[in-house]
């Protein structure tokens, strides 16, 4: 299992995604360009050491991640579907995509994912968190192919 996060923002979410990505021993690919300098401080900074123990790919933009993953099953996180991601059947080389903060994905990159699904939630919100949105769906992902630690 995978997380995959289309130019990320914000530093402070890609730290807490390695940190999850640590936790469960999901890798985590960067996809360039991002909102930010990458800079092992400011990303440290909420990773912490956790940074140390989960692998990770940067990747200089959509095309190259696409063939670095090859036939493996890319599954967009998206407010725009209809598909709950509770009721949506992960297999363990899922490759779980994330768009950036302020904008999501782009059409064009949407249409190149096998699957679409959402998080359920209040009509009332727009989103959730980036790094909170790849912990549930992560450990949703995890649950149903019985891949969780420990």
């Amino acid at each position: 299992m995978r997380i995959a996060l289309f130019e990320p923002e914000i530093a402070g979410n890609v730290g807490a995604v390695l940190r999850l990505g640590a936790c469960f021993g999901a890798a985590v690919d960067l996809i360039e360009p991002m909102g930010f300098e990458w800079d092992d401080r400011r990303v440290r900074r909420t990773a912490m050491d956790y940074i140390d123990h989960v692998a990770i790919a940067r990747h200089a933009g959509f095309d190259a991640f696409k063939t670095s993953i090859g036939s493996q099953r890319l599954v967009l996180f998206t407010t725009k579907s209809d598909q709950s991601a509770y009721d949506f059947n992960f297999m363990p080389d899922d490759v779980l995509l994330f768009g950036k903060e302020s904008a999501g994905i782009p059409t064009a990159v949407a249409d190149t994912c096998d699957a679409r699904v959402r998080i359920p939630m209040r009509p009332q919100v727009r989103s959730m968190n980036l790094a909170t949105s790849a912990a549930l769906a992560l450990g949703e992902a995890l649950r149903q192919t019985a891949s969780l630690p420990g």
